[in-house]
């Protein structure tokens, strides 16, 4: 497989957060979130989102996750997609954005 490839083989997609709450099971802090991701349907997340965001910062947010590794369970939460982050200095999640609305669920490319 090319890099190419590899990078086509990974669905990455936008979504619009439309609910987030605390994710009180979970050992390290994080939130419960419910993206929408336009066609694909709405996709529930847990992130470590806590040092930078509120619950109600959250929500309306446009935000990058990948849709194709599978569902994992995360403190008794189904976690369906990856919300894209970046460490700042200090090592905290910094989200992934697109700088203007676009259409939901569209993919990176």
């Amino acid at each position: 497989m090319t890099p190419y490839d590899a990078f086509q083989a990974l669905e990455l997609r936008v979504g619009r957060i439309q609910r987030a709450e605390p994710h009180e099971k979970a050992r390290k802090p994080s939130y419960k979130l419910w993206v929408d991701l336009g066609q694909f349907g709405v996709k529930q997340s847990s992130a470590q989102l806590t040092d930078l965001y509120t619950p109600e910062a959250l929500v309306g947010r446009l935000v990058i996750c990948a849709t194709n590794l599978g569902e994992r369970n995360i403190a008794g939460f189904k976690s369906e997609v990856l919300v894209l982050g970046l460490p700042d200095e200090q090592g905290r999640v910094v989200l992934l954005s697109v700088e203007r609305e676009v259409p939901l669920g569209g993919r990176v490319y």
